[in-house]
C-alpha cells in the first residue's frame, strides 16, 4: 500500500514539476504547436485568415489618419492658432514626419547597426578589462 502511495507521490511531483515548468516557460516550444495548427488549416481557412489580418491592418492604419486628425483639430487651433485639417492632409502630416524623422531608406538602419555594433565592442572590452582587474586584486 505504501509502494503504491510513493508511486502516485513521485507522479504527482513529475506532473507538479513539468507544469511549473511550462508556465514559468511560457513560450517555450510555442512555435511547434503554431505550425501545427497552421498545418491542420485548409487552404480556404488560410486564405480567410490572411485576409482577415489585412482588413485589420488595414483599419488600423485608417484610424491612425483619424486619431493625427483629431488631435491635430483638438490641439493645434487652440494653442497656436493653426487651421483644421481634414482626413487625408492628417495623412499627409503622417507621412511627412515620418519621412523628416525617419528618413527615407534602409541606409540609416546600416549606420546604426554597425554604431551598435562598435558600441557593443568597446563595451564588451571595458567589461574584460573590469574583470581582469577585479580577478587581479
Amino acid at each position: 500500500m505504501s509502494e503504491n502511495m510513493n508511486d502516485r507521490d513521485s507522479g504527482k511531483k513529475e506532473t507538479m514539476d513539468e507544469t511549473r515548468e511550462e508556465s514559468y516557460y511560457p513560450r517555450k516550444g510555442s512555435h511547434k504547436r503554431f505550425n501545427d495548427w497552421w498545418r491542420e488549416r485548409t487552404l480556404a481557412e488560410k486564405i480567410l485568415t490572411g485576409l482577415g489580418f489585412a482588413a485589420l491592418g488595414i483599419g488600423l492604419l485608417a484610424l491612425l489618419g483619424l486619431v493625427v486628425m483629431l488631435l491635430w483639430n483638438w490641439l493645434m487651433p487652440d494653442i497656436f492658432g493653426l487651421k483644421t485639417l481634414n482626413y487625408w492632409q492628417a495623412w499627409g502630416l503622417l507621412i511627412l514626419s515620418t519621412i523628416l524623422f525617419k528618413g527615407l531608406g534602409s541606409n540609416t538602419n546600416t549606420s546604426t547597426s554597425r554604431s551598435d555594433r562598435k558600441r557593443k565592442q568597446q563595451l564588451r572590452r571595458y567589461m574584460q578589462e573590469d574583470a581582469d582587474t577585479t580577478t587581479g586584486d
